[in-house]
């Protein structure tokens, strides 16, 4: 077989014989394991489609080691049970559908598709286990890719699923070429491959970095690597070729011999000097030299614009940033951090002694030089596009969960970036070692003091001064009540929306004792709260009684599926699809559980189960089968027509006896005694799993227990006795299926989200707390309160969800303050100060998962105007369109006490 539009042939042939499932199972995870232990740069790795591992796995059984997500069975209601039935063994291993259509490489390699997504669209396997399987499958065809290391210290190894790709363009004749290889590989190996394909002595061959199609380094032979010149995918390079191999010189692209002259190596100092004007027309100039061979130093050496002349006064700030190939989202931050007031003020002056080489936590101020020098040249004068190239190869080096050209997620390199920048301006240079204290029940002012003052001294930096607050976080262990109360410094807040964090539920309540008709009950909780939570919610809903409980029951199929009688159990078990009811019973001692399951009679004597079961306590042990008939009589009575008891009560025929009524304790007593006659309800005992049927008489004997199931047998005349319709057609705990977007008008605002985050919750069960007065993990509560809040605040909306089946955004309109964010409120300490802040930039994002769009909105403050930053394309907005659904971080800065007094 030969797939369409390739140059491949498939192998359509199996293995003749195959060995059992569980077999290659145990063989591919040996090798997985073993593959694990002998990780080194190099090593073989082969793409292989999402599409056909996912059915070898449907057949053999998931493998530890390798992620794969089955888009089929992910969004099964019962992907657990994906592995129940027995899969048909796959064909052919088919790479078909991940693999590009387009050879565009000179050695016609195969390339895949971009913007796959590991897990979803491919999985990546070690070279002895796609050798074993392509034994035993065939097909094809093979995709191999290499580990490579990176980061810097401690080394993080990863397969260039994507090598870079660069555009040749040859200056004798301006033909196009393209060259594939590792960003790992050397510019000496670029010239043997460039000269290679061309058929050019290396001698005679220059390369020039040609980003934009202009020519800004000339790439000289040598170890560096292709990361470290700063190529970046897609992008061109120039080759030049010298006449002869004495003189410098060559043919440009329309023929004329042309000098050949490398740019000046690069000097070993580095020039911070902005000279600004500032706003009140005074200049800083300053600058500072670091010291010849320093890492810092040399961070600089290959800059993508000339020199550049920064003047806030030519209203600097709107140039854009080129996208480097999926660099949205780190456009979007950057654009957010550069229009931040302080930190443009700092950046634009003499840093230098703030620079942290020896921070082992920093990047040794490579990572400051970097943003520094992009903030300088995006507030010089004109709008030029600026491409971010060297500052997103510093990124890659010390971050290489952001290398390559994949969708990232803004705020997490706005983390990253918060917090290198902090480790490389850090003014401390030698930490000391702090032991942290109990509270011991201490002021919480003195605590708090203390913990600010432990912090400073060993983070002291223009972050700190500006990015970063202290909130209160108090947790209380559920079983010993031990209280751990600790101050901790932030960066920003991650704001959970309410849909997130609060659930509606409704739950059917039935009264225990037969006093009232069942009800239901829509209640908000917490979502990953518990049972209790659930319970006291429904109690206040219900107006339960101080002498009165709740029992949570969940009702499958006509039948008591499981009790919830754990108040600790996790409200995540209680899926939305389900059926929950609570029966409303007395405190105290309580002997035998009475449990009577409904049954109709139909024609043929056929029982089927329908409705929702009952639920009683019997205070004492019942000794014959007239004291079950009783209870189940006293439980029916708020069903039973009003008509139907007697004639004399007046009642219209589809009047009901109220609860608690003089004629409803009348018609209890009669069915304790004369009204087994106007009915033929048949009672029959059961066992737990109803699989056994004893009928009950008056005189039958029951055997003592503490639970005991019965069947209630309903035939007509029943149903015109009693209304059946109260124990049907439960609704489920939330019904998804009619909720309606939230417009504007209905939209949550930025405060109920703050509250959402300062709500009082229990940690999950992956985030246990140790209680150390118990010696154990504890799922406690736990509460956050604001302490202190910064100059800057920073917030960011969680919009995304992860679960083990489902990725999740939240599209919610969020009504965010552009003016007069007024937090004084929710400031725990006394301290006499407001926190009145203002929006300066927005981080937004379009789209779903794994991709959409970045942008960014922000103000320039001089000349108080938004302006909206798309890549390359700024252009001014109104305040009016600054709000809208796809916000995602927010830049609010704190107004001054000149401000405040200024604007009252």
């Amino acid at each position: 077989m030969t797939i369409a539009d390739s140059d491949f042939p498939m192998d359509n042939g199996a293995s003749c014989l195959p060995i059992p499932p569980e077999e290659e199972n145990r063989i591919v995870s040996d090798l997985l394991q073993e593959s694990e232990l002998n990780l080194k740069e190099g090593n073989l790795c082969f793409v292989i489609s999402n599409r056909w591992f996912s059915s070898w796995q449907m057949y053999a059984g998931p493998c530890i080691g390798i992620f794969s997500t089955d888009k089929q069975s992910s969004n099964s209601e019962h992907a657990n049970d994906v592995h129940s039935e027995i899969a048909a063994r796959p064909g052919p291993i088919d790479n078909s559908d991940i693999i590009s259509s387009e050879i565009n490489c000179d050695d016609n390699s195969l390339d895949i598709l971009r913007a796959l997504e590991e897990g979803t669209d491919y999985v990546l396997v070690p070279q002895e286990v796609w050798e074993r399987l392509l034994e035993w499958y065939k097909g094809g065809p093979a995709l191999p890719r290499k580990l490579i290391s990176q980061g810097v210290g401690q080394k993080q190894y990863s397969v260039e699923v994507y090598p870079l790709t660069l555009k040749v363009t040859d200056a004798r004749d301006n033909s196009k070429s393209i060259v594939k290889l590792s960003k790992k590989a050397t510019l000496t190996e670029l010239y043997e491959l460039v000269c290679k394909i061309k058929g050019v002595e290396e001698k005679k061959a220059h390369i020039w970095d040609y980003f934009n199609l202009e020519k800004s380094t000339l790439l000289t032979v040598s170890d560096q690597t292709l990361e470290d010149a700063s190529l970046t995918m897609d992008q061109d390079i120039l080759l030049e070729v010298s006449l002869d191999t004495f003189s410098h010189s060559g043919m440009d692209s329309v023929g004329n011999e042309l000098a050949l002259i490398p740019l000046e190596p690069p000097t070993s100092s580095v020039s911070i000097a902005g000279g600004p004007t500032m706003s009140n027309g005074h200049s800083t100039g300053s600058s500072f030299n670091l010291c010849q061979g320093s890492s810092a130093g040399s961070s600089l050496t290959s800059l993508d614009d000339k020199n550049v002349n920064v003047s806030r006064g030519e209203r600097g700030g709107l140039a854009g940033l080129q996208n480097l190939g999926n660099t949205c989202f780190m456009n979007s931050a950057l654009q957010c951090l550069a229009h931040t007031p302080p930190l443009v003020e700092y950046f634009l002056q003499d840093y230098s002694e703030d620079i942290n080489m020896d921070n082992p936590l920093g990047m040794h101020g490579e990572l400051a030089l970097a943003f520094g020098d992009l903030l300088r040249k995006l507030w010089s004068s004109g709008r030029t596009a600026i491409p971010p190239r060297v500052f997103k190869g510093k990124l890659a080096r010390f971050a290489p969960q952001f290398s390559g050209y994949n969708q990232h997620d803004s705020q997490e390199l706005l983390a990253f970036l918060l917090d290198g920048l902090h480790e490389d301006l850090n003014r401390v240079k030698q930490k000391p070692y702090i032991e942290m204290k109990d509270s011991d029940s201490r002021p919480d002012e003195e605590v708090a003091s203390e913990c600010w003052k432990n912090h400073m001294a060993r983070n002291d930096s223009l972050i700190v001064d500006v990015c970063q607050g202290q909130y209160k976080s108090t947790l209380v262990c559920p079983v010993c009540g031990k209280i751990s109360i600790t101050f901790d410094p932030f960066m920003y807040l991650s704001l959970p929306m309410p849909s997130t964090v609060i659930r509606t539920m409704t739950v059917t309540v039935f009264y225990g004792d037969g006093s009232g008709l069942p009800m239901p009950f829509t209640v908000n909780v917490l979502k990953h709260g518990c049972c209790r939570d659930l319970c006291t919610a429904l109690g206040t809903a219900c107006c339960l009684k101080s002498d009165e409980m709740l029992l949570l029951a969940e009702v499958y199929e006509h039948k008591i599926f499981r009790y919830l009688e754990n108040p600790l159990e996790s409200l995540v078990s209680i899926k939305d699809e389900d059926h929950i009811v609570a029966y409303r019973v007395k405190r105290g001692a309580r002997k035998t559980k009475l449990e009577i399951m409904h049954r109709d009679i139909m024609r043929g004597g056929d029982r089927k189960l329908f409705g929702s079961p009952l639920v009683t306590y019997l205070v004492e042990d019942p000794q014959y089968g007239a004291n079950i008939e009783a209870s189940v009589y006293k439980m029916l009575s708020p069903l039973r027509r009003a008509y139907s008891s007697t004639k004399s009560h007046g009642l219209k025929e589809d009047d009901f006896i109220s609860a608690g009524s003089d004629e409803q304790s009348n018609i209890c007593s009669e069915q304790a005694g004369t009204s087994r006659g106007e009915s033929s309800f048949q009672l029959v005992l059961t066992n737990e799993r109803c699989l056994s049927c004893h009928p009950i008489e008056e005189d039958s004997l029951i055997k003592p227990s503490q639970h005991i199931r019965v069947f209630l047998d309903w035939t007509g005349t029943e149903h015109e006795l009693y209304d059946s319709s109260f124990l049907r057609d439960l609704p489920e705990v939330h019904k998804t299926g009619f909720t309606v977007k939230k417009t504007r008008q209905e939209a949550i605002s930025l405060f109920s989200c703050l509250e959402a985050f300062l709500t009082e919750e229990p940690l999950g069960p992956d985030d246990m707390w140790y209680c150390p007065r118990c010696k154990e993990h504890r799922q406690a509560t736990k509460k956050l309160d604001l302490w202190k809040l910064p100059e800057v605040l920073v917030f960011h909306l969680k919009r995304f969800s992860y679960s083990r089946y489902l990725k999740n955004k939240l599209d919610t309109y969020v009504n965010f303050p552009i003016h007069n964010l007024d937090l004084t409120k929710y400031v725990k300490t006394e301290d006499g100060q407001s926190y009145v802040y203002d929006l300066y930039a927005i981080s937004n994002h379009y789209g779903g998962l794994g991709g959409g769009h970045y942008t960014a909105y922000a103000k320039l403050v001089d000349d108080n105007k938004w302006y909206h930053f798309d890549d390359s394309h700024v252009s001014p907005v109104t305040e009016a369109d600054i709000k809208s659904s796809a916000a995602y971080v927010l830049f609010y800065q704190r107004r001054s006490k000149q401000e405040m007094e200024e604007e009252s």
